[in-house]
């Protein structure tokens, strides 16, 4: 962790400028009827999840360049998500992937203690081998055609969730990689009734307080087709398995030109939106930083979720899926928690009463402009107020590149040498 004495001391130098924009911020969203402290205390009261393998280096499907200080098990992981929070007041959960951090559920609750953090939804992999697994999943797991892989990866999921109840988890994340690259390798409908029934065999274990989550991935690493291709498929899963059963959104699995909260209103309507993973692309898959491309599609998607806010029982799980292959895993995710508040309150600040009169009215403009007034309102202040106040980091940057703590686990930690290729 950084010393507290590094956060207040760059605090203290910050505090009188932060006052005078907050105030200035105050007066012109009174002038609009907010009320500035309200949307404060909605940004300070949200937190997002950081997955436990973001604060690796990531790479691309032909290198892997090793950072300074890379974690070497989930306890340094851990430790890094502790910084993140501790600067950002903003991701007090971390979410895990099983195999990678399985270890002892008493020291895992020992260190989350210690660092003020509970643990998300549980994550399970089998769209890669194991080193001790007996099958397999180079053609499949779910829905592979072998009897035996397919119990292996049900097996699989099943302990996620038993480690995961030992931790205070509460929901299982599922994605598969599971698909075809060539015309003809696979009969489509055969491979998504093995899917299912798979599903059904977990869904069936489902803790009564947990819920799943599937994730469609329209392609990668399977590129002619896909299990779980897009939101409709993964709706009817959601559908065919049960009340518990939700779709999980990642901002980077459709295709360029998809109308993502489009999909994220359809969900919300028919009671099926079970969360986020956060990131951005240009292209495909990328897992960009949260907000790097195009933050107003990002604020588009709150919109729709502060609009459903009060629907009963509405309660989507948030998290950060990214990869890190040029900056600082700490700094990229501290930057992605930031950026996804800072869209939160920006749909706070929506006029909505204004904007669904102009919708009745079919004033398609003015409509437009309600939504872009509150985009193009620069409430940094709001999510620097909320930091102070809690005894973050007003500027969590400067304050992490001033306590160099990236050097100091450097020093502690084991270099990495890890630089092969492969989809990370």
């Amino acid at each position: 962790m950084i010393d507290k004495d590094t956060i207040a001391a760059r605090n203290e130098a910050a505090e009188a400028h932060l006052r005078a924009d907050y105030d200035a911020l105050a007066e012109q969203l009174d002038r609009r009827g907010i009320d500035i402290a309200a949307v404060k205390d909605k940004v300070a009261g949200y937190g997002i999840a950081v997955p436990s393998w973001g604060v690796g280096t990531g790479g691309t499907r032909f290198a892997r360049f090793p950072g300074q200080g890379e974690p070497a098990s989930i306890f340094d992981k851990l430790d890094d998500c502790g910084v993140i929070h501790q600067l950002t007041g903003a991701t007090p959960r971390v979410s895990l992937h099983i195999p990678w951090d399985d270890a002892d559920p008493a020291d895992l609750n020992a260190k989350a203690e210690e660092l003020g953090l509970g643990f998300d939804a549980m994550n399970s992999n089998t769209f890669s081998d194991a080193a001790d697994q007996a099958h397999s999943y180079k053609f499949g797991s779910l829905s592979h055609t072998r009897q035996e892989v397919r119990d292996q990866a049900v097996e699989h999921n099943l302990y996620c969730m038993e480690l995961g109840q030992k931790i205070g988890s509460k929901a299982l994340t599922i994605w598969v990689g599971d698909g075809s690259n060539f015309p003809g390798q696979v009969n489509m409908t055969r491979q998504f009734e093995r899917y299912l029934d798979s599903a059904r065999a977990i869904y069936g274990k489902l803790p009564e307080d947990w819920r799943l989550f599937t994730e469609h991935k329209i392609f990668e690493p399977a590129f002619y087709s896909t299990v779980v291709q897009d939101w409709g498929t993964n709706y009817l899963i959601a559908k065919e398995l049960g009340e518990r059963a939700f779709c999980l959104v990642d901002l980077g699995h459709h295709a360029p030109s998809v109308n993502i909260e489009m999909i994220v209103a359809r969900l919300i309507q028919f009671g099926k939106l079970g969360g986020f993973h956060f990131n951005d692309s240009k292209y495909g898959d990328d897992d960009l930083d949260t907000g790097s491309v195009d933050p107003y599609r990002l604020f588009l998607v709150f919109n729709e979720l502060v609009n459903a806010a009060d629907t009963p029982g509405f309660d989507p799980a948030h998290m950060l899926d990214q990869s890190h292959n040029v900056t600082d895993p700490i700094e990229s995710l501290m930057n992605s928690a930031m950026e996804v508040q800072r869209a939160y309150a920006q749909a706070l600040i929506v006029d909505r009463a204004a904007l669904g009169g102009y919708q009745d009215e079919n004033d398609a403009l003015m409509a437009s402009e309600t939504l872009k007034r509150a985009f193009r309102t620069d409430v940094t202040p709001i999510l620097q107020m909320a930091r102070a106040e809690k005894g973050c980091a007003i500027d969590p940057f400067a304050t992490y590149r001033t306590s160099g703590y990236r050097a100091q686990v450097a020093e502690a930690r084991p270099a990495s040498t890890s630089g092969g290729g492969g989809i990370v």
